[in-house]
């Protein structure tokens, strides 16, 4: 009785965590393991931002496209209101149900058409080399290998993303659904990008709008014929829109797409460094940078930070020790503040969609320039509540991109429409394609009157040679002897007057001597002016000249003379006391 009791007595003594452990070595370890299962899908469910169990309630629908246009933007009633996929809904890829899923399913695959490119080099006027990659709609190759100049198809440019060329995934989908439904379409790669040597002191950044500029200007030149489309993908697409909104009305392109800008770059720089996940794209990113800035080290040790690119860890280092230093930024922010579209999106006059994936885990919804886009009837922003970046994979074997088909869908309402954007006016300066102009000026000719003038090869308005120039100089020169010899003919002529006059008191000749001095030596001091101006009137043959002209020429005097008359009653006071003395 005593030892039971006492068995009892110890059993009864034992600790709450000892009977919780020995409750807990009960339960068989499966329980345990699914368990684990469960908290760790919850967790990436979450980490992943994974919508499927979304995407199953609501019946497989997918979410729905919301638009933000101007309430009178004919852009929108008339285009885009034609446009099927702007008005359904966009549903993922059951398997790829998470942004980070399909940006990453994107760059490790994408499942693009097969097909080659036809290169060609163009060089731009400070001596750099962009790969035009060319996927043309029939075969309509002309002399040079490319393309037929009067070729009228319609011709689509596409701007690649970052760190991204003619290569990746997404550019070979939009390539391909453009060439298959009849227009011809060729990339425009970032310089050193597409397999081409960095051949200038210059790269290429978030906001470098010269390469795309010249391209644009050196097609519409060469092919007049066939309207312009033009689509930016990334940073490609925020180089252009700014370049729409830095040109306004004064572009060749018919009309444009801009696929998942980052819009704001300095709210994507403090978006993309916040969370976990997100840095995870940002080293990713630096890495891709620096794989390129590896490819061009020759360049990159001579004009930027070398040490400092190699131990760059994020994109903002990156572009605290190159971009900033290549293209002359005092500070990444600065950098960031002057190369956002978000800017530059109320002078575009070009009509454009523009397309962002609110779970966009690189560019974040925070930076959409929302009220821009609602204030400009030329702009219609549509928004999906899934995509990833750049990705809006469709269909069970994730074989199509949704924005591709938007895109198509409404670039050709565009064409079909009356609203296709037309080009107001020409200034660009065009240059040949595989030549190089790093040798070609602007050289210089100083006057025999200190005025500097640049003297080219080819103007910027004329086809003037630069003999021709040198005629019209001396032409000039020989417009002013005549001018200085009418102006000796009249002074002449004054004096003689002058003497024939009757003579007067020594008080009214001493006035009249004063005013004669002051009047001469007024006229010494404009009549180098007046020269300069007029040889920069006749060799600029602008108006500003002119309207300058005018203005120092009708104001000057007019104050000088004021001044004058104030002064005058003193300086002949002070002279004639001075001449009476004698």
């Amino acid at each position: 009785m005593e030892a039971v009791a006492g068995g009892g007595g110890g059993g009864g003594g034992e600790s709450a965590g000892e009977l919780l452990l020995r409750a807990a070595a009960m339960v068989p370890a499966e329980h345990y393991a699914l368990a684990a299962l469960a908290v760790v899908s919850v967790l990436a469910y979450g980490f992943l931002e994974l919508h499927f169990l979304g995407d199953l309630l609501r019946g497989f629908r997918g979410g729905r496209v919301e638009l933000t246009f101007h309430p009178a933007s004919e852009i929108y009633h008339r285009v885009a209101s034609k446009c099927r996929s702007l008005h359904g809904r966009y549903l993922a890829t059951p398997w790829l149900a998470s942004p980070h899923l399909q940006t990453l399913f994107l760059g490790i695959s994408g499942r693009p058409p097969s097909f080659t490119y036809k290169r060609q080099l163009y060089t731009v006027h400070d001596g750099g080399t962009i790969a035009l990659d060319w996927l043309l709609a029939t075969d309509s190759k002309g002399s040079d290998g490319i393309l037929s100049e009067d070729a009228s198809a319609p011709l689509v440019v596409i701007v690649p993303g970052l760190t991204s060329d003619s290569a990746a995934a997404y550019v070979k989908h939009m390539a391909y659904s453009m060439a298959t439904k009849g227009c011809n379409t060729v990339v425009s790669n970032h310089r050193g990008l597409g397999g081409v040597s960095i051949t200038s002191d210059c790269l290429y950044n978030a906001g470098w709008t010269e390469d795309l500029r010249e391209v644009i200007n050196y097609l519409h030149h060469k092919y007049p014929k066939a309207p312009m489309l033009c689509v930016g993908t990334s940073i490609g697409a925020n180089i252009v829109v700014k370049y729409l909104g830095e040109e306004g009305e004064n572009t060749p392109v018919a009309g444009a797409a801009s696929i998942c800008s980052p819009w704001d770059l300095v709210v994507g720089d403090r978006f993309i460094s916040r969370k976990l996940v997100q840095r995870f794209y940002d080293k990713a990113l630096a890495f891709g940078l620096k794989g390129y800035a590896k490819l061009h080290e020759p360049v990159l040790v001579r004009l930027a930070n070398w040490e400092g690119i190699k131990k760059s860890r994020s994109i903002r280092e990156f572009d605290h020790h190159a971009t900033c230093m290549v293209a002359k930024y005092e500070t990444v922010d600065t950098y960031y503040r002057r190369c956002s579209s978000a800017s530059y999106v109320g002078n575009v006059s070009v009509p454009l969609l523009c397309v962002n994936a609110l779970d966009d885990p690189l560019c974040t919804r925070e930076a959409i320039p929302w009220d821009e886009c609602r204030a400009n009837k030329n702009i219609v922003l549509a928004t999906t509540p899934n995509g990833g970046h750049l990705a809006f994979f469709q269909g069970l074997t994730a074989g199509r991109l949704w924005w591709v088909g938007a895109v198509s869908e409404f670039l050709f309402a565009l064409l079909d429409s009356k609203y296709m954007h037309q080009q107001k006016a020409q200034d660009h300066i065009l240059h040949s394609s595989l030549e190089s102009s790093i040798d070609k000026s602007p050289y210089v000719n100083v006057m025999e009157d200190g005025m500097i003038a640049p003297v080219t090869d080819d103007g910027p308005c004329d086809d003037i040679t630069p003999s021709h120039q040198v005629n019209d100089i001396k032409q000039d020169n020989g417009d002013f002897t005549q001018q200085n010899e009418h102006t000796r003919e009249v002074d002449d002529k004054n004096i003689t007057e002058v003497n024939a006059m009757p003579s007067q008191s020594p008080e009214q000749s001493a006035g009249q001597q004063v005013e004669e001095h002051y009047v001469g030596k007024f006229h010494e001091a404009i009549a180098p002016v007046k020269r300069s101006i007029n040889q920069l009137t006749r060799y600029q043959g602008k108006s500003v000249w002119l309207l300058a002209y005018i203005a120092f020429v009708t104001s000057w005097p007019l104050l000088g003379s004021l001044a004058f008359i104030a002064f005058r009653k003193k300086f002949r006071n002070n002279l004639l006391a001075k001449w009476l003395r004698r």
